[in-house]
């Protein structure tokens, strides 16, 4: 054997990560252009002095007060309210979904979504040694729900992974998709609705969190690092049936949130209205870019979300190098020939619209 000792399946593997390249326009993460205003962080300093005061002690490793504000942040979101004991959080939504499957999957057990999706899911699941089985959405990136539920029944998954908004497409389940499919995966798993970008949704499509009271085995993933414009904080957080909860705490490492960054998430939900309240303008320039591509005769997926993908391409690579030598830096990722950018400013996005028709009437520089 080689050295290191590495797992075999892992040899050769690169490590997960977008590019992070210094160029003018970066619109290929999916951040939230519009940072904290001077009162933020001004609040969010204090709240580090303090933190820091009692950094030779250990942080409050069930991060209650943390976990009451997340609950009344998420409580506006259902009739039925959310309770502190419903709520989990972790270093971004990342780790969420890892002690999730090293919870719930593992050896003898499997994992599932439908692809195109977040191309994290399959490696949460190969670290945790989790069976991983990949079903298709349609055409048009919707989920075809009578082929979702025959496929979980197939497969009796012990976790199932549902972006909505999906990323990379943008695209929301249909509000009747949570409950037949939690009904499909039954007591023998959870269903995860991941919605990282849930706080950019279209008027009228409501949160997976208004059904936590008739599914015991649903999961709903959130983050802030999207909307909230906290995407340097990393701290996502779930809400689920406290039993959930208390099955998670069993993976959790000690002490796995500091005290820093408790305090820089409440400091962050105390100004949440400000930090929320440029989603509206987001959501607008989402509909203005999914628009505009559509004028320029190119296929775009329905987005719910702060991104478009957008095709095809016979070379997309070609395009994606073309928009970098032009200053603007967006994704190469999901089905080939698709490319997906970040709705950012204004000014960003007539940038992105000037490179894009140059690189298409001219060809790469």
């Amino acid at each position: 054997m080689s050295f290191p000792p590495l797992r075999e399946e892992l040899r050769g593997l690169q490590p997960y990560g977008a590019p992070q390249l210094d160029v003018p326009v970066q619109l290929n993460v999916n951040e939230n252009p519009y940072g904290p205003s001077a009162a933020c962080v001004a609040d969010i300093a204090t709240a580090v002095a303090e933190a820091s005061t009692t950094l030779n002690r250990y942080p409050d490793r069930e991060f209650t007060e943390l976990r009451t504000a997340l609950a009344a942040y998420l409580s506006r979101d259902t009739p039925h309210g959310v309770v502190p004991e419903q709520v989990w959080a972790a270093n971004g939504s990342n780790e969420v979904m890892l002690q999730l499957l090293q919870a719930f999957g593992g050896p003898g057990r499997t994992a599932l979504s439908f692809a195109p999706t977040y191309s994290m899911y399959p490696e949460y699941a190969r670290d945790s040694m989790t069976r991983w089985v990949q079903g298709r959405r349609a055409e048009d990136f919707s989920l075809d729900l009578d082929a979702a539920r025959a496929l979980i029944e197939a497969e009796r998954p012990s976790v199932v992974l549902l972006p909505s908004p999906n990323n990379p497409t943008g695209t929301a389940l249909p509000p009747e998709a949570v409950g037949v499919l939690c009904e499909a995966v039954g007591a023998d798993g959870v269903l995860v609705v991941d919605e990282a970008y849930g706080e950019f949704r279209r008027s009228g499509t409501p949160s997976a969190v208004e059904l936590l009271p008739e599914h015991r085995n649903l999961v709903v993933a959130r983050t802030m690092s999207k909307a909230f414009a906290a995407a340097g904080l990393r701290l996502g957080y779930l809400a689920a049936d406290p039993a959930i909860c208390d099955a998670i705490r069993v993976v959790r490492l000690p002490y796995h949130l500091s005290a820093v960054t408790q305090a820089v998430a409440l400091a962050a939900l105390r100004h949440a209205p400000e930090l929320l309240g440029r989603v509206d303008e987001l959501r607008a320039e989402r509909d203005d870019l999914v628009a505009w591509l559509r004028e320029q005769g190119l296929r775009v997926a329905d987005s719910d979300a702060n991104f478009a993908l957008f095709g095809t391409f016979p070379d997309r690579h070609a395009v994606w190098q073309g928009l970098l030598d032009r200053g603007v830096l967006i994704r190469e990722v999901g089905p080939d020939g698709w490319l997906r950018v970040s709705v950012g400013t204004p000014a960003e996005m007539a940038t992105f619209k000037q490179a894009l028709t140059d690189v298409m009437e001219e060809g790469p520089a």
